[in-house]
């Protein structure tokens, strides 16, 4: 009987002891793969797939900028749009904290194309010049064979393919084209180039050693024959992580004119051409390193709840230095470069929170042919205070150079930029919204800013004898659609706003104006709201409202100098746009328009605001000594000081005497009393 049990014993032992050791040794690997192993990075964590794919590659970041300035290029995803779930850490405002979208992956970023906005840290490893009979741009397809320089299979895996600076040389000289070419190159055994110099036939660098090297080709593109060096002394290897930041050359660009180049660059010591007559000078640029624009802080109230605008009509910007009309200033030469300094005097007497350029940034009319060269000059008094700035086109923006969408990557590029492209299925490049947010914890929406572009001619007319539009351009249905859409998803709050509680951030809130009181009642209704955009709704030429206290009509500042300016053709967008948006949709709430001043620019001697159907629509006034003017009407800028956390809406004009000019109050405490008309 034992026997017998102790057979039947070690039988089911026997049984069972497959799937025991089964269990225990999956248990094992589950324990070291999740558990005990801990990989380590190997060689493969460190490459790209491209057509240099096994090359090593440094994953450098980028220099994100961490001031309290450092903006985004002006895409929405690029804006830090305030959350309820942030935590900061204590006495840190909200806006002022960096994110890791400031990091820029240069690792994947391509390297046979040319684009000065793209953050290489890539260096170069050879450079070319060449002249074709016409330009590549026009024949992209048959460039490669007649204008490229030549190359082998083993020259572009060991040194990168040839990249075309897609800036002609001689774009105001000739047809044909002089191009500059360029090789780039991740591999670290490759010397790279650390210096470039323009220099005359005959002539080489001091103190000259072996690795300056001389382009064949000369780079003037006419005038005294001057060559191109650059020098190639060093390996990736070779440098130390703070000499490949500072001393590696890693993009080349063009610029025509005298003025500043594009941030981030710096121009060879001498110009390629030195101009001539009416022939602009030519320069050689190049950014070492890597250098992106600095990001705008989200925009937002002050602690005492004000925020202030300052709207820049009708610069009217030239590759040249610009001329001077209709001034009595004398002498006047250099009329961009005047108009820079006069915008900095008024930036440092005003001092505003945001800047908006309310279109005819460049001149057009054949004086912005090349359109990068202005657009690097246009905000330069704004982007070096570090205020944050937004855009809308006008008409000659695009008239010759590049067009909309093109200049839009251009500016989103610039520092503290915030304009964006906005939908691509609706009319116009430049349809955006940005909101401006409290300074309390709270980040409530506070204020509402929406930016249209109002086109520049209607293509349905042409003056046949000149070949252009003669009619100008309007507000489209797609717009007016899209604005209608966007005002409906904007959440009401509670107005008018109140800071959150006064122990989350001290006596802080205690230091408000001293005249500055809140009304008493409260209502939910959308935050108020101002709109940007360049010609003016013919409404802007319609009777004014009239004010119920003093029988006058509400109607202040200079018109009728000139011819109306907005479009014959209209798709009512005041009527079927403003106007049915309201800012409650409570029947207590009145007939209130969300929007209450809509900015326009465009007729540089009107600059007066007119109240019609409760909506007040202002002109700005030509502030630039580039565009036409009158002897006697000065350069003038007009502000928005918003106040009482949006609730208050003031503007005045700062003329270029700093007088200030028809101060009075739009909306808010102390404005005529709302419009009770119908609409």
């Amino acid at each position: 009987m034992a026997n017998f049990s102790l057979f039947r014993l070690a039988r089911f032992i026997r049984s069972i002891f497959v799937p025991t050791a089964s269990i225990i040794a999956f248990s094992c690997m589950l324990t070291f793969i999740f558990i005990l192993y801990q990989p380590t990075p190997g060689p493969g964590s460190i490459q790209r797939l491209g057509w240099q794919s096994w090359e090593v590659v440094t994953e450098f970041a980028g220099q994100g900028s961490t001031a309290q300035g450092s903006a985004a290029q002006g895409s929405s995803e690029d804006i830090e749009v305030p959350g309820a779930a942030t935590s900061n850490p204590e006495g840190v405002d909200w806006w002022n904290v960096t994110t890791g979208s400031d990091i820029v992956d240069t690792a994947s970023l391509p390297l046979d194309i040319w684009d000065p906005l793209m953050q290489h840290d890539t260096g170069l490893s050879e450079i070319h010049i060449t002249d074709c009979l016409v330009d590549p741009f026009f024949v992209p397809y048959v460039a490669p064979d007649i204008c490229y320089p030549s190359t082998t299979k083993q020259d572009d895996a060991l040194k990168g393919k040839w990249v075309r600076v897609e800036r002609n040389l001689k774009e105001q000289l000739s047809l044909k084209s002089l191009n500059v070419f360029y090789r780039r190159t991740r591999r670290h055994d490759v010397p790279l180039v650390t210096e470039l110099r323009i220099l005359p036939d005959k002539e080489a660098p001091s103190p000259f050693s072996n690795t300056w090297q001389k382009v064949a080709h000369p780079i003037n593109p006419a005038g005294e024959k001057r060559f191109l060096w650059y020098k190639t002394d060093r390996t990736w290897r070779d440098m130390t992580e703070a000499e490949r930041r500072t001393d590696i050359v890693t993009e080349v660009d063009v610029l025509f004119g005298s003025d500043e180049p594009w941030y981030g660059f710096e121009k060879v010591s001498n110009p390629a051409f030195d101009g001539e007559g009416k022939k602009l000078p030519v320069w050689l640029t190049f950014r070492k390193g890597v250098k992106p624009p600095p990001r705008a802080p989200p925009l937002h109230f002050s602690r005492n709840g004000r925020f202030k605008i300052m709207q820049i009509a009708d610069l009217h910007y030239s590759v040249s230095v610009g001329e001077c009309r209709d001034t009595a200033l004398n002498p006047c030469v250099g009329s961009d470069n005047l108009t820079s300094t006069l915008l900095g005097r008024m930036l440092d007497a005003e001092k505003p929170d945001l800047v908006v350029f309310t279109g005819d940034q460049l001149n057009g009319q054949d004086t912005s042919w090349d359109s990068p060269s202005v657009l690097a000059k246009f905000a330069k008094a704004v982007t070096q205070r570090g205020i944050p700035w937004a855009a809308v086109f006008g008409n000659h923006d695009d008239e010759d150079g590049l067009s909309r969408a093109e200049q839009m990557k251009y500016m989103k590029g610039l520092p503290y930029s915030l304009v964006e492209a906005g939908p691509k299925d609706i009319h116009g490049v430049g349809n955006y919204v940005l909101k401006v947010w409290s300074a309390d914890p709270s980040k409530t929406h506070l204020l509402t800013l929406y930016f249209l572009d109002s086109g520049s001619y209607y293509t349905g007319v042409w003056d046949y004898f000149g070949f252009m539009p003669t009619e100008y351009d309007f507000i489209r249905q797609s717009q007016i659609d899209w604005f209608l859409q966007e005002s409906s998803s904007i959440d009401a709050i509670l107005r008018p706003f109140t800071p959150d509680s006064s122990k989350d951030l001290g006596d802080m809130w205690k230091r408000q104006d001293p005249g500055q009181v809140l009304p008493s009642s409260q209502r939910l209704a959308k935050p108020n709201a101002l709109m940007f955009f360049h010609m003016p709704v013919a409404e802007s030429y319609s009777a004014a409202d009239v004010d119920a206290a003093t029988g006058r009509s509400l109607d202040v500042g200079e018109h009728d100098l000139e011819a109306p300016g907005s479009s014959k053709r209209q798709e009512g967008f005041f009527h079927k746009g403003i106007l049915q948006a309201p800012e409650s949709d409570h029947r207590a709430g009145g007939q209130a328009s969300e929007v209450k001043v809509v900015a326009n620019g465009h007729c540089h001697l009107t600059e007066n605001c007119r109240r019609v159907k409760g909506v007040w629509l202002c002109f700005g006034g030509g502030g630039s000594y580039s565009g036409y003017g009158k002897i006697g009407f000065d350069r003038r800028f007009r502000i928005y000081d918003i106040s009482e956390y949006g609730e208050t809406i003031r503007t005045y004009k700062r003329t270029e005497d700093n007088e200030i000019v028809d101060d009075m109050i739009l909306a808010g405490r102390g404005a005529p009393r709302p419009y009770e008309g119908a609409v």
